[in-house]
This record gives C-alpha cells, structure tokens and sequence, in this order.
C-alpha cells in the first residue's frame, strides 16, 4: 500500500522527523518495537517510521508488535493482514489481560489504567525477545498535553511525557516521535490511507475515560479563544523554570 504522500503527508513526516532529530530518538543501527494497537495513531507511527527509516541517513529497523488482551471480538486478524501486506516485520502475541483485569479491576475503576499496565509490560517483554532496543509508542501532541493537564488537576504533580526515556525495567527506550503530530492530522491522514482502524473490543472502546474526556472538552472551550492553546502548552514542556516553582528538590 502506498501512501498519498500530500501536504498533510509532509507536514506529519516532517514533524516526526523534527522530534526524532531534536531529542535523539533514533540512533544508528537501532532495532525498534513498535506497538500496533490497531488505531489510526499507531498506524500513522508505523507508517511514518518505515517512510523515513527508508530515508534516513542512519539504519534502524523497525518490528510490528500487537498485544491482544483477549477482549471477546477484537479483530486481531485485520492488523495482521495490514501488516502482512505492507512486509513490516512482525508479532502478534495473545495474552489472557482481559481475565486479570476482570479479576483485579477496582467497582467503577478505569479500564484504561490497568490495560496500560499490563500492555506495556508485555511490550517490554516482547521488545526484548526480540532484541529491540527501543519502543516507539504512538502518543500524540495532545496525550501530551492532556496528561500534563490531568497530572496537575487531578494527582497533584507537574510531568506528563518525555520524548524518549528509559524505561523502568533499566533496558528498553521508549520513544513517542508523534510528540509534535496533532491529532486532528492524525484522524485525517488515517482516513485519508483507509487504514484498517481495529477498535480493542473493551468496554469502553472507543470512548475516553471521564477525567481525558473532560480535558479535551476544557482545550475545546479554550481554543475558542486562544486557537495557539495547545502549541502553547506544548511550548511549556519544554521551557520549565524551576526557580519559580515550589519543588524544594529544585532549589539550588
């Protein structure tokens, strides 16, 4: 499948690659997992990634990772036949999540944070059978930014995402290149290459949980009056003045 490489092509390819090149997220001989959910942001991710591992002035390569956390009707057979047809290399692994998650899962609590969790540990795991030292996850401009928005309001601490960093099993790198994609360019590149999006099949596919729900209507309502809100908040991240903060740890 080839694809329809148009202004919304380059504008996201550049982007990617201005991340990649800004932060060092590829390196020379690099092999990257990156995780297929099945959704137009990993999708666009794997994509992009091929496109400029093609291009690059460094070789890397790059192995399609889907985790199938055993939800009645996920259609794991779709991503398979995309990945197939486009020769990505790849791994589709089943696991039981769903069972442990019925089992662990707190009355009224989040299904998202407990399959994050348990995702991404397997995806660890898996980077690692496969000699990978780096996972390419697709978090866009406003994960970023809603985490940021979240972690403040809501647990009291002032972080969101990094671009690449280790993770905590001390082994693998995480990379997130999408970091200055926004996500309206995201739904329309994917609709653009029909790409075969393959909701997860959990209980609440296909909806944000209350409190990302409720962040995203709040950037909504401040775009109306500010359409730079975002790239703004984005631009925060990246100039911290830690003199002005609270953090006794950051007092020199």
């Amino acid at each position: 499948m080839a694809l329809i490489e148009d202004a919304l092509f380059t504008r996201i390819k550049n982007r990617v690659g201005r991340a990649i090149a800004e932060y060092g997220l590829i390196e020379e001989g690099d092999r990257i997992a990156v995780g297929v959910s099945g959704g137009k942001d990993s999708y666009t991710l794997l994509h992009m990634l091929d496109t400029l591992r093609k291009r690059a002035p460094v070789h890397y390569e790059i192995v399609a990772i889907n985790i199938d956390s055993g939800y009645p009707g996920f259609r794991a057979d779709i991503i398979e036949e995309h990945l197939r047809e486009n020769g990505f290399t790849l791994h589709m692994e089943k696991t039981g999540h769903y069972g442990i998650i019925k089992e662990k899962r707190r009355p009224d609590s989040s299904y998202c944070s407990i399959c994050a969790r348990l995702k991404r540990g397997a995806l660890y795991a898996l980077a690692r059978e496969h000699n990978c030292n780096k996972l390419a996850l697709g978090h866009h401009m406003d994960d970023f930014i809603e985490t940021l928005l979240l972690n403040q309001f809501f647990v009291g601490a002032l972080k969101a995402m990094a671009p690449g960093m280790l993770a905590d099993n001390g082994e693998t790198t995480v990379i997130r290149p999408l970091v200055y994609v926004a996500e309206e360019d995201i739904i329309q590149f994917s609709r653009n290459n029909r790409f075969p999006v393959v909701c997860c099949c959990c209980p609440v596919c296909g909806s944000a949980d209350q409190q990302r729900r409720r962040m995203k209507e709040l950037l909504k309502e401040l775009e109306k009056e500010n359409p730079y809100i975002k790239k703004s908040l984005l631009k925060a991240l990246a100039n911290v003045q830690p003199r002005h903060l609270l953090d006794k740890r950051l007092q020199s």
